[in-house]
């Protein structure tokens, strides 16, 4: 049993899906939790109150714009004075077509970079300058994808490339700080039984893609949310800068 007493973690985009369930895994091992939400304030309130209010606090923030998470954690770090670990994991999922307008194709790249990394990167500095100043060290578990190896569906090539910019920039932050105890890990699912995941199948899309999973279905929140846990335990300390993959063998390394 994972024991997370006594840190307090944020967790973007908590309101639903991996989000959801991971707040709920890590509150469940003991962690207060600072869950994240843009649009889904009544999602995110009702999870809140199942949690509890002594073990969670709800912060709010729009990371399609440029400085919001900034903000964000500024926001986060006022509840407790002090935050030990990020999960990255608020993004979106949405597709710009190659031989669309483009403008919609300037648009679709620019807000899906600036949600899926951006804000991601602003809120990993702030936890890096957090952690050195208060001489402990800390943890950063981002949530990429398994897209950013093997690549996306034709409609998605900006989702790909700010998923692969995420590992790029975990790897980095583990390289460049380690010394200062900052660890740094990714996460990358492949397709995940959420809201987002059933949005983007058709039936048809469902079932050829299951076809490709050599375990016969899509993973559960819980398998991404199991994993974010012993990420945060730090119990494996020498595993900073790895990434973490989930996809039932869709895709093997």
């Amino acid at each position: 049993m994972i024991d997370l007493t006594g840190k307090v973690i944020l967790v973007t985009g908590a309101s639903r899906g991996i989000g959801r369930e991971t707040a709920r895994v890590l509150a469940g091992a003991g962690a207060r939790v600072i869950l994240h939400s843009a649009a889904n304030r009544q999602l995110a309130q009702a999870l809140a109150d199942e949690i509890g209010p002594d073990a969670c606090h709800l912060v709010s923030a729009d990371l399609s714009v440029p400085g919001a998470g900034r903000g964000l954690w500024r926001d986060a770090l006022a509840w407790r004075g002090r935050i030990d670990v990020l999960v990255n994991n608020a993004g979106i999922y949405e597709p710009v077509a190659l031989d669309g307008p483009d403008a919609d194709w300037d648009a679709g790249w620019a807000r899906t970079v600036q949600i899926n990394l951006v804000a991601a990167a602003d809120l990993c500095r702030a936890a890096v300058r957090h952690f050195q100043g208060r001489g402990e060290g800390g943890v950063i578990i981002n949530i990429a994808s398994r897209a950013a190896h093997r690549g996306e569906a034709p409609d998605y090539p900006h989702y790909a490339a700010a998923k692969a910019g995420m590992i790029g920039l975990t790897k980095t932050l583990a390289r460049a700080y380690g010394k200062d105890g900052v660890l740094a890990f990714a996460v990358a699912p492949g397709f995940v039984e959420t809201d987002m995941a059933r949005d983007a199948l058709t039936v048809e899309d469902r079932a050829a893609l299951i076809a490709t999973i050599p375990l016969g279905d899509l993973a559960q929140p819980s398998d991404v949310a199991n994993t974010v846990a012993f990420l945060a335990s730090g119990l494996a300390s020498h595993a900073t800068g790895a990434t973490i993959d989930i996809n039932g063998a869709s895709h093997v390394r």
